[in-house]
């Protein structure tokens, strides 16, 4: 199939593109890589009657130092992380998960802030950001507002995203010298969306611990006891019972299977970031 008819915008600055967004009252979709609106648009699955492309502005391709934190432009590629193109992130966690993600294709023209809007609850962004307690910075009429990664996503493609409002960029902690870093997802062959995965942010120059499931129904869960546990006694303090407990908390509606797998997901996870 291919799309319905629609009005192409390419919007030269941010207040440009949140003026067409209002403009249009909601109907409008934006577009920064398209690897996810592209296939949407071509099996008529959304048929908004103009797509605004955001891919270009300056304001959403920088990345930069602010105090603790750096702000990474929603409109970064999955590939520009990957390669090491902004040297504030080299070295970092995104860096590590973007090699994972889907296909060097997808990945030449897929997003930050176009995956995270798009809200898969399989996919690796929006579990990444919850594990490193990131906030997004979120544009609209009003202006910014920072929102806690995990209160962004409210469900399965749902967000706290107003129908006026855009991703401007992710705030993620710098990492402290002694920071720690796992993510482990199962996929049935590479490229494909997992079917459990967790990350897991350890940084004692800021008392941080974190442990986040993914791949659920919904938004990814934090396992805090467990994180509290792992950052006072260590890997070894992995406790088969406790594990199992904190994941039925987060999957009553998952059989047997997908619990183990997502506690072998967790265990391989901490091994990687602690091991």
């Amino acid at each position: 199939m291919k799309a319905a008819a629609f009005d192409y915008a390419r919007p030269g600055t941010l207040q440009e593109a949140l003026s067409a967004l209002r403009e249009h009252d909601g109907r409008a979709k934006l577009m920064a890589g398209g690897q996810s609106l592209g296939p949407m648009l071509n099996l008529r699955l959304a048929r908004p009657p103009v797509v605004i492309d955001i891919s270009g502005l300056p304001e959403l391709r920088t990345v930069t130092r602010q105090g603790g934190m750096l702000r990474v432009g929603a409109a970064v590629t999955h590939a520009e992380i990957e390669d090491g193109v902004y040297e504030l992130l080299r070295g970092t966690p995104l860096q590590q998960v973007a090699p994972g993600i889907a296909y060097r294709a997808i990945r030449n023209r897929g997003t930050l802030g176009g995956s995270l809007a798009h809200a898969d609850p399989a996919a690796d962004w929006v579990l990444t950001v919850v594990g490193l307690g990131a906030a997004l910075e979120i544009a609209g009429p009003d202006g910014v507002r920072m929102l806690p990664a995990e209160g962004y996503m409210q469900g399965a493609y749902t967000t706290g995203l107003r129908d006026d409002e855009l991703i401007a960029a992710v705030h993620i902690p710098v990492p402290g010298p002694q920071a720690r870093w796992g993510y482990y997802k199962f996929c049935r062959k590479t490229g494909e969306f997992a079917e459990a995965s967790c990350a897991a942010w350890f940084d004692p120059a800021t008392g941080t611990a974190r442990v986040a499931v993914g791949a659920l129904d919904g938004a990814p869960k934090l396992l805090p006891q467990l994180a509290a546990r792992i950052a006072q006694q260590g890997l070894a303090a992995l406790d088969e019972t406790l594990l199992a407990k904190e994941l039925a908390g987060v999957m009553q509606d998952k059989d047997e299977h997908h619990r183990k797998l997502h506690g072998t997901a967790v265990a391989r996870c901490l091994a990687q970031a602690l091991g």
